[in-house]
């Protein structure tokens, strides 16, 4: 899960960090709603032990999520996929309603996400083969259900969202009837790229073009044409990899900290 703890840590306060940090007074980032699907963390902390015991003080927890990210990956094809810049530190602020504000929200039409992307000097490009990082995680159904039952709001429970493939609309039917009853209902989750939800791979991209994106910050994805060119383009496997090498080291260079800015924490869910 360390690809998504990368998206959505830069994502907010850019890579210091932030969504490492516990929530002693305040509720920190980690536990706004769109990260609760993370994990991970023991691992995290568990590194930076082991780094503080060997040289303490030098490697921040922003790089160790950066470099995690990356070996996560790199565990499954023996090799590294993409390099990465070093030398960050350590935010000492995490808010979970600047979570809320920054992340896009998985009923996200296109041109909000584009939005989004672009005011972190991002771009379409970067927009469409990031979102290939859901080929690996869960989604919980309270966040897509709305897609599968009485979608037009007409009180018909078997009213599904056009957009989604009839199989695979039935098969999230299945998992996720409990939000038939209680739509806010969060503790069902379905994997998000089905047949390769452990796999780093581009099946996201296959899954999509077939009508299977599971929120509908992933459909529409399909209704702009220049992002629908995109995936098409992304069904090529080097295509993809290459694709996410480039537009994940532009991710890792948003709100970076450097110098006399922030500090290297001792622990990474704590400030020092």
């Amino acid at each position: 899960m360390e690809i998504d703890m990368r998206t959505m840590h830069v994502y907010v306060q850019g890579c210091d960090a932030s969504v490492l940090l516990d929530s002693p007074t305040n509720t920190a980032e980690k536990d706004a709603a769109p990260n609760l699907s993370l994990a991970g963390f023991d691992v995290i902390d568990e590194v930076k032990a082991a780094l503080e015991r060997a040289c303490p003080g030098v490697v921040s927890c922003a790089d160790i999520v950066a470099l995690a990210a990356r070996d996560s990956v790199s565990f499954q094809y023996k090799r590294n996929l993409w390099e990465v810049e070093t030398g960050r530190r350590d935010g000492t602020v995490s808010s979970d309603q600047e979570a809320l504000d920054d992340i896009p929200a998985p009923s996200s039409t296109f041109d909000i996400l584009l939005a989004n992307f672009s005011s972190k000097g991002l771009g379409l490009q970067d927009l469409v083969v990031l979102s290939g990082g859901h080929t690996i995680g869960i989604g919980h159904c309270n966040l897509f259900s709305s897609r599968l039952f009485n979608f037009t709001g007409k009180n018909n429970p078997s009213d599904i969202d056009p957009a989604l493939n009839p199989p695979y609309a039935r098969f999230l039917q299945g998992q996720c009837r409990r939000n038939l009853q209680n739509p806010n209902d969060n503790t069902t989750v379905v994997p998000m790229d089905p047949g390769s939800s452990l796999s780093f791979d581009n099946h996201y991209f296959v899954n999509l073009k077939a009508h299977q994106g599971m929120f509908t910050s992933d459909a529409t994805l399909l209704t702009d044409g220049r992002a629908a060119n995109i995936v098409d383009k992304l069904q090529d496997p080097g295509v993809f990899f290459d694709a996410f090498k480039n537009s994940i080291k532009r991710m890792g260079q948003i709100g970076v900290l450097t110098g006399a800015n922030g500090q290297i924490r001792k622990k990474c869910n704590v400030v020092n």
